[in-house]
């Protein structure tokens, strides 16, 4: 079963179950509801996090774990958490080669933790569950920038918190550019033919508060909303320039898995995956992302009307179908109009280089609420994420295959996606089969349906330490599928 089949059948196991009578269903009926006009709200653009120099420590950026309100829906107050500020927080833009510091404040009443996803990062500096900031406490990473171009986020993962955390509001974007995205001929001016375009489903309760429950169906299935927040807005609108747009579109979503396309079915260029720029770019009329995956896409508006509306549509796999927002084309001409025939060479890593194949088996096994309480239902290899257990040894310097295989007991045959802390991999094959081209390139995140089996090809470089693999699906995260891999010298 292919990603488009599951998105046109997934409602049948789905979206009935996650989202049938349930404490937050009283404003579920509203999830076609407007305003009275439709796409009133600008897009917001996070600001981009200004740095200061701090002599040997290089560009230092300083923000805060925040608590706060937001108001969504009209007539209704939302908690939040975001970085400073209410809700997600501001974006990071380096260049490879810089040396960094980050300076953050944990100004919850609780743990948290800032996690670099995607980020080529030494283990003491990764962000993960072994580096957690108490409530109070403040965290001072100083690390140097060791990767190519690519639209990064960052977003919170202490032990058994980060869905919760993340579904709140902690999460930013985190890009890397160099010289090469410099000469590529490609827009990038933030905001206005740059955008970033975050995509995360909410539900709510009647009162306004998000609503995140911990039932074992929100366990299994992932929390699954019915309205879909871009960059923190409900139905927002963006002016373009009559040429190319660039798109760099984030699956912010705790367990979601999209289909994203555009209303009049146009075609588009994918340019980047995960960890940055593909070879050539990919024609597509619709990309698939699961929660953690990224995708730069080239969006042409130059033969559009002045004034005529696009709109992004986002179907969901447990069924809903979302109108996401609204592209108004302006008379402004766009920088650039055509498309680049060839982006960058990638370091293709080949079967023969590796040293080791490991074989890890994702599993949602059947039983009932003894067995969730006891944490079983959501394993890697039979086992639950310990903190005092290292899962599996790699040498510095090697190159390994990792085959994934999504094994589910239960009559639902659930996805997932697998995470690696640290390196960006490369797809060898899905099912035997080579990769489709959009999967093709520097990867942190991958898709597996139920059933699936997907072989990657990682080398680990530069540093030694503990890092984490999971599901990023994070209430599977968050109830035990997640291990840990060290890298020895």
């Amino acid at each position: 079963m292919n990603r488009r089949t599951l998105l046109k059948g997934g409602a049948a196991f789905l979206g009935v179950s996650a989202l049938g009578s349930s404490p937050y269903q009283a404003l579920a009926e509203m999830s076609n509801f407007r305003t009275g006009q439709e796409f009133l709200t600008p897009l917001p653009i996070p600001p981009i996090l200004e740095s200061s120099q701090a002599g040997n420590d290089g560009r230092i950026f300083s923000f805060s774990a925040d608590a706060g309100t937001r108001a969504f829906i009209p007539g209704y107050t939302t908690p939040t958490l975001g970085y400073s500020g209410s809700y997600l927080g501001p974006t990071i833009r380096v260049r490879n080669g810089d040396q960094v510091g980050f300076d953050i404040s944990n100004n919850l009443d609780q743990r948290t933790s800032v996690h670099w996803h995607g980020l080529h990062v030494p283990a003491e500096w990764d962000g993960g569950p072994h580096q957690e900031i108490e409530a109070g406490g403040v965290w001072q990473p100083r690390f140097t920038i060791k990767q190519p171009a690519a639209t990064l986020w960052y977003h919170p993962h202490a032990f058994g918190l980060t869905g919760e955390h993340a579904y709140q509001g902690l999460a930013g974007l985190f890009y890397i550019e160099d010289d090469v995205s410099d000469g590529l001929g490609i827009p990038r001016t933030y905001g206005l033919d740059d955008i970033p375009i975050v995509l995360q489903d909410r539900r709510f309760y009647e009162d306004g508060r998000f609503a995140y429950v911990h039932s074992r169906m929100d366990v299994i299935h992932g929390v699954i909303g019915n309205y879909l927040l871009v960059n923190g807005a409900l139905w927002p609108n963006h002016q373009v320039p009559r040429g190319l747009v660039r798109l760099r579109l984030v699956n912010g979503s705790n367990s979601s898995i999209y289909r994203i396309y555009f209303s009049d079915e146009r075609f588009f260029h994918q340019i980047a995956t995960d960890g940055g720029f593909q070879e050539r770019p990919v024609r597509l009329d619709s990309i698939f992302l699961t929660a953690g995956e990224r995708s730069e896409i080239l969006v042409d508006f130059g033969q559009d009307e002045v004034d005529a509306n696009i709109v992004l549509l986002v179907d969901q796999l447990a069924g809903n179908s979302f109108e996401a927002m609204q592209f108004i084309v302006t008379s402004v001409q766009a920088n650039h109009t055509r498309v680049p025939e060839r982006l960058v060479d990638i370091d293709w890593l080949t079967e023969t280089s590796a040293v080791k194949t490991r074989r890890f088996t994702m599993e949602t096994m059947s039983g009932g609420m003894g067995m969730m309480r006891r944490g079983r239902q959501l394993t890697i290899n039979g086992r639950n994420m310990d903190m005092g257990h290292v899962n599996e040894q790699v040498k510095l310097g090697d190159t390994e295959i990792w085959e994934i295989v999504n094994r589910s007991t239960m009559m639902m045959r659930l996805p997932h996606s697998m995470h690696l802390h640290d390196v960006q991999f490369q797809i060898l094959d899905r099912n035997g089969r080579k990769p489709h081209p959009a999967e093709r390139g520097r990867k942190d995140t991958v898709h597996l349906d139920g059933g699936d089996s997907v072989r990657i090809i990682a080398r680990f470089e530069d540093y030694t330490g503990i890092y984490m693999y999971h599901c990023h699906l994070l209430e599977h995260e968050d109830n035990g599928m997640m291990g840990q891999f060290e890298v020895v010298a």
